[in-house]
């Protein structure tokens, strides 16, 4: 009797080796997979922007990563709500500090490193979160920073806009290979359709980024494990178990079967590690 239907994909021709060096930009779920790929030895950049939720403010993230600028005091921007502390509209609120200039030391020297990276990175994953996109100004934001909601204005990206940001960053860098894969993390706050909605067109954006590999997270867990037991207590994110059983999937299809005695060797030193600093 069969009782599910598993995801099948195609492994990947160009797989992941623990010498690549790989970026990793997007949503909470990119900070997921990354500490998971670190944990096994790859060589990672996480997430130096801090969480992004869609394709512009990728567009955004690696337009800055590609200059040569710094963040500058016209970058500061005091958060809203009486949180009475400083960060940027290119920033997830982890990066907000108590002054201009402590945000800025914090923000640059992440970028500097970033920059770094990126430079000579051979990998980038790509996870997108949302199609919805919030404007300041008409420049998409990649957090609203608490403010008040009458500073922006909201829309939903078309698929084809999505695709042609996500080919954008694509061509400029041919010298990369690129994997997308949209984050199965639920955006529930305009409803459930709005969510599918949005999904959709990200699926369908991915889908014609025929030069960029694709990873199905967002398949694994929607259509394989299919369980409110697999999202954490908030069922919106997925449990710790979802994100386990989806690297090993990763595992299996996007790393080299002559390095998974390394990597496995890599997740157990990880593992003895962060035992000993519990103890300590």
């Amino acid at each position: 009797m069969k009782l599910w239907t598993k995801v099948v994909f195609p492994r990947l021709e160009k797989p992941f080796l623990l010498g690549d060096r790989i970026m990793l930009l997007g949503s909470c779920f990119a900070d997921s997979i990354g500490a998971k790929m670190e944990a096994a030895g790859f060589r990672v950049c996480v997430n130096p922007f801090g969480t992004l939720y869609n394709p512009a403010s990728l567009s955004s993230a690696v337009a800055r990563l590609d200059a040569d600028t710094l963040f500058g005091p016209a970058d500061c921007v005091e958060m809203g709500a009486g949180a009475g502390r400083i960060c940027s509209f290119e920033h997830h609120t982890s990066f907000a500090r108590e002054s201009g200039e402590a945000f800025l030391e914090h923000a640059n020297a992440r970028l500097q490193e970033a920059r770094a990276f990126w430079k000579d990175c051979n990998r980038v994953i790509l996870t997108l979160g949302t199609s919805f996109i919030w404007c300041h100004g008409g420049k998409p934001v990649s957090n609203c920073l608490k403010r008040p909601a009458g500073e922006f204005t909201r829309s939903m990206l078309t698929a084809e806009e999505s695709s042609s940001l996500l080919q954008s960053i694509i061509s400029a860098h041919p010298e990369k290979s690129f994997m997308l894969t949209v984050s199965p993390i639920r955006h529930l706050g305009d409803g459930a359709h709005s969510n599918a909605v949005s999904k959709a067109r990200l699926l369908l954006a991915a889908d014609a980024c025929r030069e960029a590999a694709y990873f199905p997270a967002f398949e694994i867990l929607n259509d394989e494990l299919r369980d409110y037991r697999f999202y954490a207590d908030d069922l919106v994110h997925p449990s710790q178990q979802a994100v386990d059983y989806i690297w090993e999937r990763f595992l299996e299809g996007c790393t080299d079967p002559s390095e998974a005695e390394a990597i496995s060797e890599n997740e157990k030193a990880a593992r003895r590690k962060a035992h000993r600093r519990i103890l300590e």
